[in-house]
This record gives C-alpha cells, sequence and structure tokens, in this order.
C-alpha cells in the first residue's frame, strides 16, 4: 500500500509539472500574439479548485480529471464572438499565428528537458561504469572479441560515460542495422577497438542486449533474499528475507545473476539451496513455478526480489558532474540524442517492427515515477525530463485532436491559402479520436498485463 502511495503521489506532481508547463506554452504565446485566453485548466472535465483574474478575465482551474490540461481561446467555431471581439479570435488570426499557438507546447516541454538535464549534470548524475561481464557463447559479443571485465570507452566514436549511455547508444546504432566500432579499456588498462556487428540485431530494444550477448559485470558479491511476493514459490517455502544463497543444487552462487540464472534454468522443478542466516547454514528446498519469458521460453520463478550488500557496487559507481557552462551544451545534446531516438522507435513501432507492448499508460508513469521518488532527486528530475520529451513528441504525431493534427491543419491552410473544408477537418477529427482512444486502451491493456506478470 505504501508503494501506491508513493507512486500515486510521484505520478500527481510528475503530471502537474508537465501538463502545467505544456499549457503554459500555449497560454503564454496565444497572449503574446494578441489571442484572447479565456481558461487555463490542469485537468478535464469540471473544476474542483479555480479563480478569474479580475484584470484578464481569465479563469484558472484545477479540474476533476488530472490526466492532460488545455487553454480554451476565444474562437467563433466554439461560440458567437461579439463583431468588436473578433479580432481577437483565435480562429481569426494568421496560420502562422495559429501554427506558433499550437507548436509553444511541445517546445516548452523540449526546453523543460533541457533545462531539467542541465539541473540533473550540476547535481551530479549517478551511474554504473560500463564494464562488460562475460559474453554469451557464440554471441555477437563473443565474435567480436569482447571479454569480461572490458570497460566500454566509446561507440561509434562516441564518448560512453555509463551504462545507460552505452545502453541508448547501443539501441540507436542498432536501428542502422550496421556493424559499429566499439572501444574498451581492459582491467590492465590497454585500449582495443573492435568490431560489433549488429547486422542481424533484433529491432526490440528489449531483447537487444540478450541476444547480442551483452551483459553488465557484476562483481563478486552474495546475493540475499529480499522482499517475497505472497503465493508465490518463495513464500510457501522455509526462505525469509536477508537470507544469504551460498549455492543451488552444490553450485556456488557468487552474484545475483548467478542467482537469477539457476533459477530460470529450473521452471517448475525442485531447487535445493543452501543458505545462512543469522550465522548459520541452512538446506532449504522449494519448488518453482513456470513463467513464460518475452522470448517465449519457458523459465523458472521464484517469487522474492534479490538484494547484495550496497559496498560490493561501490567500485562500480561513478558520477558525472559539469560546470553551469558546460551543461548547457551536454543538456541539449543529451535532449537531441533522447529525441531523436524516441522519434526512430516511434516509426519503427508504427511499421511493426518493435512490440506495441512497449505502449505504457499512466500505471507504468506512475510506477516508474514512485521508483525514481525513492532513488532520489536527480533521478526524479531526470524522469520528468525523459517523460516531459516523450510527451512533446507523441504530442507532435500528426493526429488530429493532438498538436500535430492541428499543426498539419494550420500548415495546409498557409499552403492553400483557405482552411480545409469543416467536413473534412471534422472527419480528421472523429479519425484522430478513435485513433487516441484505441492507442490509449493499448497503453491501459499493456500496463494490466504488467500489473499482472
Amino acid at each position: 500500500m505504501t508503494q501506491w502511495l508513493i507512486s500515486a503521489a510521484a505520478f500527481a506532481v510528475a503530471i502537474g509539472i508537465l501538463v502545467s508547463i505544456h499549457e503554459f506554452g500555449h497560454y503564454w504565446v496565444a497572449r503574446r500574439l494578441g489571442v484572447r485566453v479565456l481558461r487555463y485548466s490542469i485537468g478535464f472535465g469540471g473544476r474542483v479548485v479555480g479563480w478569474t483574474s479580475r484584470k484578464t478575465g481569465i479563469e484558472y482551474w484545477l479540474a476533476a480529471i488530472p490526466l492532460g490540461g488545455y487553454v480554451k481561446m476565444l474562437d467563433e467555431r466554439e461560440a458567437p464572438v461579439p463583431e468588436a471581439e473578433k479580432r481577437y479570435a483565435f480562429n481569426r488570426v494568421h496560420p502562422w499565428r495559429r501554427i506558433a499557438i499550437v507548436a509553444a507546447g511541445p517546445g516548452v516541454n523540449i526546453l523543460f528537458a533541457i533545462a531539467a538535464y542541465w539541473l540533473v549534470l550540476m547535481l551530479g548524475v549517478p551511474g554504473v561504469k560500463p564494464i562488460l561481464g562475460t559474453p554469451k557463447v557464440d554471441s555477437p559479443a563473443a565474435h567480436a572479441g569482447l571479454q569480461a571485465k572490458d570497460q566500454v570507452v566509446s561507440l561509434a566514436n562516441e564518448p560512453i560515460d555509463d551504462w545507460q549511455d552505452f545502453r541508448l547508444a547501443l539501441i540507436e546504432r542498432s536501428l542502422d542495422g550496421k556493424p559499429v566500432q566499439i572501444a574498451v579499456k581492459t582491467p590492465g588498462g590497454a585500449e582495443r577497438r573492435l568490431t560489433l556487428d549488429l547486422t542481424n540485431a533484433p529491432s526490440d530494444p528489449d531483447k537487444l542486449f540478450q541476444q547480442l550477448g551483452l551483459t553488465l559485470y557484476q562483481p563478486p558479491a552474495t546475493p540475499r533474499i529480499g522482499r517475497i511476493e505472497s503465493d508465490s514459490p518463495a513464500s510457501r517455502s522455509p526462505l525469509q528475507a536477508g537470507d544469504a544463497v551460498l549455492s543451488i543444487d552444490g553450485q556456488k552462487v557468487d552474484s545475483p545473476q548467478a542467482l537469477v540464472d539457476a533459477v530460470r534454468a529450473h521452471p517448475g522443478q525442485q531447487i535445493d539451496m543452501t543458505v545462512r542466516r543469522d550465522g548459520r547454514t541452512r538446506q532449504i528446498s522449494v519448488r518453482l513455478a513456470t513463467r513464460k519469458a518475452e522470448d517465449g521460453d519457458q523459465i523458472g520463478h521464484l517469487g522474492a526480489a534479490i538484494t547484495v550488500d550496497p559496498s560490493a557496487w561501490e567500485s562500480m559507481q561513478t558520477v558525472r558532474r559539469l560546470g553551469p557552462l558546460a551543461a548547457i551544451p551536454a543538456a541539449v545534446h543529451k535532449t537531441w540524442e533522447l529525441s531523436a531516438l524516441s522519434v526512430r522507435l516511434i516509426g519503427r513501432m508504427v511499421m511493426g517492427q518493435i512490440s506495441w507492448h512497449n505502449v505504457g499508460g499512466p500505471i507504468q508513469i506512475a510506477t516508474y515515477a514512485g521508483q525514481t521518488a525513492q532513488i532520489g532527486l536527480v533521478a526524479f528530475i531526470s524522469f520528468l525530463a525523459f517523460i516531459s520529451v516523450n510527451l512533446a513528441l507523441i504530442n507532435l504525431l500528426p493526429i488530429p485532436v493532438l498538436d500535430g493534427g492541428h499543426l498539419l491543419y494550420y500548415a495546409i491552410e498557409w499552403i492553400r491559402g483557405r482552411p480545409l473544408s469543416e467536413a473534412v477537418q471534422a472527419a480528421g477529427q472523429q479519425a484522430g479520436m478513435v485513433a487516441l482512444l484505441m492507442l490509449m486502451a493499448l497503453a491501459f491493456y499493456n500496463d494490466i498485463l504488467r500489473l499482472l506478470g
């Protein structure tokens, strides 16, 4: 229950911030370009709280459904407008002004992301060193000559600072489907330049590292049992949170990954675990459940989180911190890279080359919001920047009812010298609404599937 409350609170804060700045972009530019704003609302539906400015007459609302917001402007298409005020109506201003007003929402989201990344780069971005584990046998990583404990220095001549950097850079390069140069530093300090073949790399980012045979190096550390799921194999066994797992079926377990691999390899089977509890060694037998992995394989399921002593990972930690001036181009570059990658991934998804199961909705966003909020301020701000970029890009999709659809209409009007007919616009709005509802339904469906495991 506590986790759900944290996630709900973090979600409310995140959505409140991102929607507010998005709508403020529309609001601010509309007022600067001479369009009368009637209402600025965070949320949809009826007003929960609000006030009306005595000076401007603008209503400021916090509405009942906190899944978006809107700026209501004077518009003859929505209500009669007195002759003297028609020059302030949104539909009467030149198309370029309407384009600027509509584009301002996504534009502010991009600017917010740059500002957020600028801030976290100054505060210091914690990460994990990009040190490789043992490549899987006969994998592209093994064929490239990569070895355990190699630290990635660059990919395609672009510097790599941490594991997350490496992950995003490799996803982007994999979309090209070409061999890529990777530079690594060996434990002895020597630098090697190798070629990693991405020709047959999967389009789905979730499967990329597995099929390339790449894993993060895990320093030797005895894994411990963390939170145990209710009604799981672990809960039906004598296992307790805090148990240190020493071996499984007589095979030594010296890392969390070794424990995960051992469990996954025994679907529906009994395993004999040697654990240490309160200084004493115990033998515990557990019959594992069976789950289906994303690649369709049957894997074992224990139903317990795995933890390690944080001190074991101290040597793997890194922090990237920049000064105020150096952080500006770095923040712009980070936002550009993320935007470009997101556009390419959205395109692959539309073309059916990436699974639609990657689409997430409010539940997934709330989950990540809660997790990052618990990690710390830098993680939560980075999460806000990531969501802000994606909110901007999704809104720019050329779907009527979204900002991108309106931009398309106004661009056509500017080129033609007259707007599309009301019938065409209405048909587009209906089609756009159907597409948006289908996308939302898919997102909720995927969220529910994730909740069910």
